[in-house]
């Protein structure tokens, strides 16, 4: 099956809820563990425990394995591995972009399943071109796999590059929606390559103008929760798209931790608030 495929049956086996896994230094504290590699094996494993059945999609943050080392990069290894096996697709949120071979070689590090860091799909970075995406996608095709590309992002500082214009008047935002249109074109039951939209974003450009985010393929709307995003922000911002989105929490929904039933029950309680 095509990660398009996959993931539309995960949502409607499973809701809409990405749960992020993101060890956080005050996380590990708050949980009464170390900052050190025992305190995050410890933490994510717990994590994937009480979440990876419930859920469609964990997405764990590799940043916060990879600053312990190669040790670290080792326990990122097996909350992917035990996450798929417990039924969710992993979402490695990497936000990858280069070009070239050094773009072929993070394409085959986390979407070629020799890898042992290989998951469903990877979030990356199209602001050296999109065309500078071309071996992720080639790979992510090969392999059934996914991508989800940076489009609209809800942090302070993204409009200044996402609202910028190009020589047609388009925004940048939506030249990313309308690259991921031709490559979804006809994919069915839905595309393999998503955008990385906000929960929180005002859902139009700088100009005011509504974004068409009917583009065919997954949405990934970070924000959701304790950062202010709300099921009713996801039906005004994504209208008829909306079915496509999956809203990730992370902070808020770990902060539950570490008693495993109280983060499963608070992942159904968000579920079920996302309908």
């Amino acid at each position: 099956m095509t990660f398009g495929s996959r993931y539309a049956a995960a949502l409607s086996e499973r809701g809409r809820l990405c749960a992020g896994i993101d060890p956080h230094a005050s996380l590990l504290h708050a949980w009464g563990l170390d900052d050190d590699v025992a305190g995050l094996e410890r933490f994510a494993l717990t994590a994937v425990e009480a979440l990876a059945p419930h859920v469609p999609v964990i997405k764990p943050q590799s940043a916060f394995y990879e600053r312990f080392g190669s040790r670290g990069v080792a326990v990122l290894e097996r909350v992917i591995a035990e996450s798929r096996a417990a039924g969710a697709l992993v979402l490695l949120d990497a936000k990858r972009g280069d070009i070239g071979s050094t773009s072929q070689a993070y394409a085959d590090a986390y979407l070629d399943p020799s890898s042992p860091l290989a998951c469903d799909a990877v979030t990356v970075s199209a602001f050296l071109g999109f065309g500078s995406l071309t071996p992720f996608v080639e790979t992510a095709a090969k392999h059934d796999a996914g991508l989800f590309v940076l489009a609209l992002t809800s942090n302070k500082e993204g409009p200044e590059v996402q609202h910028a214009t190009v020589e047609d008047g388009r925004s940048l935002g939506r030249v990313m929606l309308d690259h991921l249109r031709r490559l979804n074109d006809a994919e069915e039951p839905l595309g393999s390559f998503g955008a990385v939209v906000g929960a929180t974003i005002g859902g139009v450009d700088g100009a005011g103008v509504a974004y068409d985010f009917g583009f065919n393929g997954p949405i990934l709307a970070p924000g959701f929760g304790q950062q202010g995003g709300t099921p009713a922000d996801l039906a005004r911002i994504f209208g008829a798209a909306n079915a496509n989105v999956v809203a990730s929490t992370s902070r808020g929904l770990l902060r539950k931790g570490p008693d495993t039933a109280a983060l499963r029950d608070e992942a159904l309680r968000l579920r079920d608030e996302l309908g």
